[in-house]
């Protein structure tokens, strides 16, 4: 806002008028008295424009760079504590070693495919016999590291026609070993659900093959099972490959980033899917 020429009167100098401005200092004439001061800081604390209008205008400006301001530390603080949790991520993956199948592929119910999406969690269930008999069970291997695969059939489908219909990473301050309630949240930027066209594309015995029995394709008991590392990238690529819109393949594309990174893999070296549908 240009001030130059506009009456001022200051708490202390008196009436002067502005003879020089640029983005961070002001100069005022109070009777010969030649004085500058930080611009805008000191209006509203020291010096106030005479004319009414141009003061409306000014306290408006001056609200607008305030916002800004407070814009910009908050974007500052939050890339503070985003750099706290980086540190802290890689602390844990350096003091636990890396499991070679720390992912967790999830069978939904039809109740489950309707909440998920919305709740982003998934629960464990509870053991059914031992000592922890009717207490949640624990994923152990989960750490930040790890992603959770979202997967269902219908009932009067075969299990070779498992669907993969999503997945997300889970929370950066989960550890699964450390849970008592089951759940396992999600990351807050990473995680992905498919269209009802894509999942028909994306099989999970594409990618899981029982390393014993490969051409096994049997679910058996309980709601999940781990997953293998290089087998999430992989699928993570090809949900890549299949997207379409410009946005949605950058979000694919992130999370395959950020999961190379934080399991160490090498993003440009992820080898063919070779799970047992492949094998048959």
């Amino acid at each position: 806002m240009n001030l130059i020429d506009e009456e001022v009167t200051h708490k202390v100098f008196g009436s002067g008028n502005v003879v020089d401005q640029d983005e961070s200092v002001i100069t005022i004439n109070f009777n010969e008295n030649i004085k500058k001061f930080v611009y805008p800081d000191a209006f509203g604390k020291f010096i106030t424009l005479n004319d009414q209008n141009a003061a409306h205008h000014l306290k408006k400006a001056l609200m607008k760079k305030e916002m800004e301001q407070e814009a910009l530390e908050k974007k500052r603080q939050e890339e503070k504590e985003r750099q706290v949790l980086e540190q802290q991520r890689k602390d844990m993956l350096k003091n636990h070693k890396i499991h070679e199948s720390s992912q967790l592929v999830f069978w939904l119910d039809e109740e489950e495919q309707q909440q998920v999406f919305t709740d982003w969690q998934v629960f464990t269930g509870v053991s059914q016999s031992g000592k922890n008999k009717g207490q949640p069970n624990r994923a152990a291997r989960l750490r930040p590291n790890s992603a959770t695969l979202l997967t269902a059939r219908a009932s009067d489908q075969p299990e070779t026609d498992r669907r993969i219909l999503g997945l997300y990473m889970v929370a950066e301050t989960f550890s699964g070993n450390l849970s008592e309630d089951g759940i396992i949240p999600s990351h807050a930027e990473y995680k992905i659900q498919l269209t009802e066209q894509e999942a028909e594309k994306m099989l999970f015995w594409n990618y899981y093959i029982n390393k014993s029995y490969p051409h096994r394709m049997t679910w058996g008991s309980g709601k999940y099972r781990y997953f293998d590392n290089v087998w999430t990238a992989q699928i993570l690529k090809d949900i890549a490959a299949l997207k379409t819109d410009e946005e949605e393949i950058k979000e694919v594309t992130n999370f395959l980033e950020y999961f190379c990174q934080v399991n160490a893999l090498d993003i440009d070296n992820i080898p063919e899917a070779s799970g047992g549908l492949k094998q048959s």
